[in-house]
């Protein structure tokens, strides 16, 4: 290719939803298992590698004023995980355009970081499951695994073992009061000793049983509300705002079941139909105009 831009490589990380999450228990070594059902959304922050000898990131868009330090951004961490396994690795300038907000319960960070790693197995020639590609996805962080498909699964572990999941698209709106909250401080509300289980072994063993493939939207809704969030009471009394945005969810003419997303403070809600939702996005965002407020779809 002789003109520079056909070269420039182009990946959506698309913002992550757990539509359900148990903690599970925390292993000795600190790490939280979990079990959750994670679907992705149709928002996005959009990266893009032009492929060189030299690795760099530029951040750009509405939030790169949120990304922090560059030399900290998840993007530059997982290119070099991979790097330290893949010999003679092809790297390159990454221009990160940010539109999801920073920690939100939504893996904007985990999403990019592994849209960098898709980027970087099409400059290098690699499978996207490349057992160096999936252990760099891992050492990255906790949702980067899960990230690197981006295909609606049940996540188990400390989010390495996803099991695939016939999710339908879903209409949904996402809402985030734009107030970060850290994950640390949830699992520290949370309160949970290394070594402790939450539930008995019997409950590990019941999985849930979920639809089949092709059932119908409403069989999924009532499967999931069946669920829960069990990192949504430590993150309300970290961050009330929570709780606020849920009861404005809960308050929108059609809302099938609403929830908080990972730790917060995101918090999505399901609906029947496409325009059910764009009309509780528009209620919201008359409403709260200082909120981030997505209209879409999961799946």
């Amino acid at each position: 290719m002789t003109d520079g831009s056909a070269t420039t490589l182009r990946d959506e990380a698309r913002a992550k939803v757990n539509l359900t999450l148990r903690v599970v228990g925390r292993r000795p070594d600190g790490y939280h298992e979990l079990e959750s059902v994670v679907a992705f959304a149709d928002c996005a922050d959009h990266l893009t590698l032009q492929p060189g000898a030299a690795l760099s990131l530029t951040t750009i868009g509405p939030g790169a004023q949120d990304c922090g330090d560059s030399a900290d951004n998840l993007v530059l961490k997982a290119a070099r995980l991979l790097g330290e396994r893949v010999p003679n690795l092809k790297a390159g300038a990454f221009t990160l355009d940010k539109h999801l907000p920073v920690a939100a319960g939504i893996g904007g960070g985990s999403a990019d970081a592994a849209a960098a790693l898709r980027l970087l197995a099409r400059a290098n020639d690699l499978a996207v499951d490349d057992p160096r590609l999936v252990e760099a996805a891992r050492l990255t962080g906790a949702d980067v695994p899960v990230c690197l498909p981006s295909k609606p699964c049940v996540m188990t572990g400390v989010g390495e073992k996803l099991s695939p999941l016939p999710l339908p698209r879903i209409p949904a709106v996402m809402v985030n009061p734009r107030v970060p909250v850290a994950t640390k401080d949830v699992f520290t509300a949370l309160g949970l000793k290394p070594g402790s289980l939450t539930i008995g072994a019997t409950d590990v063993l019941a999985a849930p049983a979920w639809p089949k493939a092709g059932a119908p939207l409403a069989d999924w809704v009532v499967s999931l509300g069946a669920g829960t969030n069990d990192l949504e009471p430590p993150a309300l009394k970290v961050e009330p705002a929570v709780g606020t945005v849920l009861e404005a969810l809960r308050a929108t003419p059609g809302v099938q079941l609403a929830r908080m997303s990972g730790s917060g403070a995101t918090c999505f809600a399901l609906y029947a139909d496409d325009v059910s939702a764009r009309a509780a996005a528009d209620t919201l965002r008359a409403a709260h105009p200082g909120w981030w407020v997505h209209a879409g779809s999961l799946s």
